[in-house]
């Protein structure tokens, strides 16, 4: 192996494209991940519907974005959906689209599997207090649902942080794509990608820490 001289000065003296970068990662992240929770829940009701084309509709969607690369999904709707029904937007809200709604079929079905493992007798509660579908939904499934799915939830949150560095291959200028930028105009692709991996991986840590914390509690709650 030859040697090699590493030198970070070139991270500190283009330090401010990699941060402007950074902020892109961390909107996306942001916004998709409220999506994702609003959306998961209100897919995970329709995949649990007694309407039949509701559930066919959230079952097809689940699949769909659960069993194809997020990275194709991102290719295809920034591509083709402005190719096949003329609509085209800015990039930045059509990576907003497709990562959405691949963190919103996640989140459904760690909903489902949350609300499955509610007991049955909350639910015969429910029936003897006379509480309407939609109270029950909100003030008893949600809640407990919200609770149950913590962990698996924040899991998947760290998962699109880090799946936001793949909108870098429609030029989103994220945290990925100001790397990948500056090790092409600095030829010190090494330092850079080095630094790049570590934000992400400091951006990760800390919410890993908070998923284990709520598992624990989690389970001191059940015991």
């Amino acid at each position: 192996m030859g040697r090699y001289t590493w030198d970070f000065s070139v991270i500190t003296a283009n330090w401010d494209p990699l941060m402007a970068g950074l902020s892109v990662t961390l909107q996306l992240t942001a916004i998709c991940a409220v999506i994702g929770l609003v959306g998961g829940f209100v897919v995970c009701q329709m995949v649990m519907s007694r309407i039949a084309p509701l559930r066919w509709v959230a079952v097809a969607f689940i699949e769909l974005f659960r069993c194809t690369p997020a990275l194709v999904q991102i290719i295809w709707i920034f591509y083709c959906v402005p190719f096949f029904f003329g609509v085209f937007y800015d990039p930045f809200y059509m990576a907003i689209l497709a990562l959405g709604m691949n963190i919103t079929a996640f989140n459904a079905e760690a909903y489902r599997a949350a609300i499955q493992s509610i007991p049955s007798s909350h639910y015969d509660a429910c029936t003897a207090l006379g509480m309407s579908p939609l109270k029950k939904t909100i003030y008893v499934i949600l809640p407990q649902a919200v609770l149950m799915a913590i962990p698996v939830l924040l899991t998947n949150t760290i998962g699109l942080l880090q799946q936001t560095s793949l909108v870098a291959i429609v030029a989103i200028a994220d945290l990925m794509y100001e790397g990948k930028t500056l090790a092409t105009q600095t030829y010190r692709p090494i330092e850079i990608y080095t630094t790049v991996a570590f934000i992400y991986f400091a951006l990760s840590v800390p919410l890993s820490q908070v998923v284990g914390l709520c598992e624990r509690r989690l389970r001191s709650r059940l015991a």
